[in-house]
């Protein structure tokens, strides 16, 4: 072992052990050895920076658009709700549906991102069933896990590994080349989910910390919100028509306040928010807050000649995706100090309301809020449109924001845009599938299209793509330069060919999975694909074999990190599902076996060895 290649090792050996104790974070040391790596004489700078220019990198921060903009439109949040619907209080039919469903959109989309759509989908579905979420997250994110198995795009390894396929100068693999080995190992891991859901067992975590998110049903029980809530129908010759909004004063009036508009019906009806300069029309429906316990359904009828329509007594929650409601407090430097609610609501936002106040641990009965006195400390319930909401969540000098409801995370910003997302989705896997132009162009032009149909803004797109795994990505892709021109490479090929290479392929592809399997219970899934694909590849050089087998069994290998918290996807569900480590390993462990059993018998039937 040369000099050369012992500094390469022990470099790697730090990056694998700060990986392990997540000390740095992942992309700090991905950086720390794109850094290091030139010190030692092997590459050069450029070549340790120059995973930024790798077209791969660019697909990957490509999809991320692409992904955040189905999650904006609501495209994967609809597939949840139709699963709601479909599959009804049957445990075992919620969980296939939940995992198909995840299985396939992840093969479409960040894995991590649909588990992050999802989550609230599961948990909505749980508390609506009477089921133990714990006995769903973890089946949901194991399919996430599997996603990573049926596409090229579907998870950053696969990518990777592509990658060093072409570089080595042979062809790389197309769109659907890795669907015969996850679909089979999709179906295996649902009837493997569907039995051992039944171990699997919540606890309850005292360590969590902290209450829980509320919810606005939350608020409306305890600011007794039911029956401050009317909606009324514009009739033709009312006073009302083509009035402003502002000249109309129905809060001095009748004690009431318009929240929202609705307008129109079926495709074109729409949601206007209050706004002085509003003109109102026939037929239009409106979203009133009462703050008097004098106003009444017959007076605000007879005296507007308005339909007054069926209250529900959940204060506007069928409309959340339109209205909303946020916490506040009223800081002492605020200037809001001493005066009446009114005059707050006057300078603050003409588009929010106060529906709720708070002094200590009291509530304010619910009428009469307008002529209250601010004063500092006071804890303000604001309801109306969730972009003044959104707006307040920045922090101000006069109220700081203090709660958002668990409603918010779910808001839709571009709901209306589903259709184009949809479309573009479709281009953009089928330019793909059918290699009419290289799949990094196709992505970039599907993330163009997401933005010029106004699925996604542009300062969002920048903020959906995830630039600590690119950073870590980048970072690592030195190290199979660097161990090849040390020599490390042919020297763990070497070792592993003397070890298993007159055994029956079948060992071999097995040994391969069970190497990259345990080094991803220390490093991410990318970052693991980097180390070993190199690895795999000279290892069918050194046999004489095709390079796909070795390759793809890598890849599967790499997103088969069901028993490890490294996963961001385990990391998630684990606290919603109070999931423990020996959960992971209890579940995980047999899984693991069975896929890596399934994947050598795939991979060496459908990939010839020579």
């Amino acid at each position: 072992m040369t000099p050369e290649l012992m500094g390469v090792l022990l470099l790697l050996a730090a990056a694998i052990l700060m990986f392990a104790l997540n000390r740095p974070r992942a992309d700090a040391v991905a950086l720390m050895m794109m850094l290091a790596l030139p010190f030692t004489g092997i590459i050069t700078i450029g070549e340790a920076i120059a995973g930024f220019s790798n077209s791969n990198i660019v697909l990957i921060g490509a999809m991320f658009v692409v992904g955040e903009a189905l999650a904006r439109t609501g495209v994967a949040k609809g597939v949840g709700d139709w699963l709601a619907d479909r599959g009804g209080s049957s445990a075992w039919l919620l969980t296939l549906l939940i995992m198909l469903a995840v299985g396939l959109l992840g093969s479409l989309m960040s894995s991590t991102g649909v588990v992050a759509i999802f989550i609230p989908v599961v948990l909505r579905i749980a508390d609506r069933t009477g089921l133990d979420p714990a006995k769903l997250l973890m089946p949901m994110a194991y399919a996430a896990l599997v996603s990573g198995m049926l596409t090229l795009v579907a998870t950053s390894p696969n990518l990777v590994i592509n990658y060093e396929l072409m570089r080595t100068g042979v062809e790389g693999l197309g769109f659907f080349s890795f669907t015969p080995f996850g679909l089979p190992i999709l179906v295996v891991t649902i009837l493997y989910m569907l039995v051992a859901r039944r171990w699997l067992r919540s606890t309850p975590s005292d360590a969590a910390g902290g209450r829980p998110q509320p919810g606005m049903m939350d608020w409306i029980d305890r600011y007794d919100l039911a029956n401050r809530e009317y909606r009324v129908r514009v009739l033709p010759g009312s006073s009302l028509v083509r009035q402003p909004l502002g000249e109309i004063d129905l809060p001095q009036k009748i004690g009431v306040r318009v929240l929202l508009i609705e307008r129109g019906t079926g495709s074109s009806r729409r949601i206007l928010a209050r706004s002085p300069e509003t003109l109102l029309e026939v037929d239009d429906i409106l979203l009133l807050d009462v703050d008097s316990d004098r106003a009444d359904a017959k007076t605000l009828a007879t005296r507007y000649r308005v339909e007054v329509l069926p209250r529900t007594q959940r204060y506007f929650i069928d409309k959340a995706d339109n209205v909303g409601m946020i916490e506040v407090m009223v800081p002492q430097e605020s200037q809001l100090i001493d005066m009446t609610v009114a005059e707050a609501m006057d300078l603050t936002d003409t588009q929010l309301t106060v529906v709720g106040l708070r002094r200590g641990r009291d509530p304010h009965p619910p009428y009469g809020l307008r002529e209250e006195i601010l004063r500092g400390g006071d804890t303000l319930l604001l309801a109306g449109p969730w972009k003044p909401l959104r707006q307040l969540q920045k922090g101000g000098h006069d109220l700081v924001a203090l709660n958002l409801p668990k409603e918010f995370d779910e808001v839709l910003p571009a709901a209306k845009k589903a259709p184009q997302a949809i479309l573009v989705l479709i281009l953009t896997v089928t330019l793909m599938a059918t290699g009419l132009i290289p799949n990094v162009h196709a992505a970039l032009l599907g993330a163009f299209l997401m933005g010029a149909f106004g699925c996604i803004k542009i300062d969002k797109a920048y903020r959906a793509i995830q630039w600590k795994t690119l950073i870590m990505i980048v970072g690592m892709m030195p190290f199979a330069l660097a161990l090849e021109r040390t020599g490390g490479v042919d020297l763990a090929a070497d070792a592993l060919v003397r070890l298993v290479g007159t055994a029956n392929p079948y060992v071999i592809l097995g040994a391969l999975f069970a190497i990259t399997v345990t080094t991803g219970l220390f490093i991410v899934n990318t970052a693991n694909a980097v180390l070993l694909i190199p690895i795999a590849l000279a290892v069918a050089h050194h046999l004489g074999a095709s390079p796909y087998p070795f390759a793809m069994i890598v890849a599967l290998g790499a997103s088969a990190t069901f028993m490890t918290h490294i996963s961001p996807i385990n990391i998630l569900v684990q606290s919603k599902g109070n999931y423990g480590f020996i959960d992971f390993v209890r579940i995980g462990l047999p899984l693991t076996l069975i896929i890596g059993i399934t994947s050598v018998f795939l991979v060496a039937w459908w990939l010839p060895l020579y």
